[in-house]
């Protein structure tokens, strides 16, 4: 059988529901044909008469389907390294905030820069992405607040997929935080995110999904709810910041809309947590942010996997609580701060973050049908992806059998 590109030699982590655990596979084979792949699995039972121009011999190496960021706000202006360095002397997020920083300098800095420079901006840390075998990211907007902002972030955003090799999914994150010219009116706010934000960005066909921060400090629960319903009412699929610094049960309204994740978690109950599983919500978990932030309450990966709720994780890339590009440093962070075992750290940044993003069908998990995005390694087990801490063992990335 006559196939575009070969892959031999190699063992695979297919992360294919029909294998168990991690799917592994010994002396395996890829085939691709127009980008996808046409035959995975032993060599043995590889069609008779397998060949391709290009044969790559992997020499023995682990591939795995090409990484996935599921969760990221990589388009912003400016940084916030003098804030930390506040936070490092003892000022409080109150006082920095009195001063002029936290989110607001973020919206300032992004709203002063310009859609050339947002793009320049981002390319260093998506290609720290790149280099660590990621073949998908998402991107969220959420630091304009207003619909000119917003929209010049998420036309970056897909600027930047166009830019290198690799697959940008955007989110409208509008409900991220109130703008200072809102005066304290979150509810007028909510009002232009719904009756102007939303049905500008999917006219445009900007965004594949909308996101909202539900939280004392940002948006209550019957905030989001409208801004979910106007999604839904655009054709857009919806997720959540959910219950990271309080329990206002975000898990169980982000499950009550069929949302397709719920982030962060670290507060969430029983109830939440039942109720994303009969909904197939998946749970994305940020250990940078918890990392960054000091916090010392865990999500409840448990409970989690109590109830069988798919777990993801992400660099949540961000200025201000996470400026993280490595998921291989996240997968770390995932086993040694939330006690994640190596299975779930690699399933978290493949097949679950797929399924975070409703791409599951198409990326995720090496699978005859799917995208030939791949990651090959230099190791001698899946266990080194998460054992080791700044080095990167990356031999080579394809995405789409290039």
């Amino acid at each position: 059988m006559r196939f575009d590109r070969i892959w031999h030699n190699a063992r695979l982590a297919t992360l294919s529901p029909g294998r168990p655990g991690l799917g592994l596979v010994e002396n395996g084979l890829i085939a691709e044909v127009g980008g996808r792949i046409a035959y995975v699995g032993p060599a043995a039972d590889a069609p008779t008469g397998s060949d391709a121009p290009e044969r790559i011999n992997c020499e023995g190496r682990w591939i795995t389907p090409g990484l996935i960021d599921c969760h990221t706000h990589l388009v912003h202006g400016g940084n916030r390294a003098r804030e930390f360095e506040l936070r490092l002397k003892g000022a409080t997020y109150e006082e920095i905030a009195r001063a002029g920083g936290g989110i607001v300098s973020t919206v300032t800095a992004t709203r002063a820069a310009s859609e050339d420079e947002l793009v320049a901006s981002a390319l260093p840390r998506l290609d720290a992405l790149i280099a660590e075998g990621a073949t998908t990211v998402e991107i969220k907007s959420g630091y304009g607040l207003s619909l000119e902002h917003e929209r010049k972030m998420l036309v970056a955003a897909r600027k930047l997929g166009r830019r290198r090799k690799i697959d940008v999914v955007t989110t409208f994150l509008g409900a991220h935080a109130l703008p200072p010219e809102a005066t304290g009116d979150k509810d007028d706010y909510i009002e232009r995110v719904c009756r102007e934000m939303i049905p500008a960005v999917a006219r445009e066909k900007l965004a594949d999904a909308v996101d909202a921060f539900c939280e004392s400090i940002a948006f209550s629960p019957e905030q989001v709810t409208r801004v979910f319903e106007a999604a839904h009412a655009h054709g857009l699929a919806v997720k959540l910041h959910a219950d990271q610094l309080s329990n206002l049960h975000g898990a169980e309204l982000a499950a009550q809309h069929g949302a397709l994740s719920a982030d962060h978690l670290e507060w969430t109950d029983e109830f939440g947590i039942a109720a994303m599983a009969a909904a197939k919500t998946v749970a994305v978990l940020l250990p940078g942010a918890f990392y960054f932030l000091r916090e010392t309450r865990q999500p409840p990966v448990g409970l989690l996997r109590k109830h069988g709720v798919p777990i993801a994780i992400a660099t949540d890339c961000n200025p201000g609580t996470s400026p993280l590009t490595s998921l291989l440093l996240t997968m770390n962070m995932g086993a040694t701060l939330f006690r994640l075992t190596v299975e779930e750290c690699i399933a978290g940044v493949t097949r679950e973050a797929a399924r975070a993003l409703g791409k599951l069908d198409e990326i995720g998990t090496l699978d005859t049908g799917k995208r030939c995005n791949l990651a090959i390694w230099n190791i001698g087990s899946p266990a080194e992806l998460v054992y080791r801490m700044g080095f990167n063992p990356l031999h080579a990335r394809v995405w789409n059998g290039a």
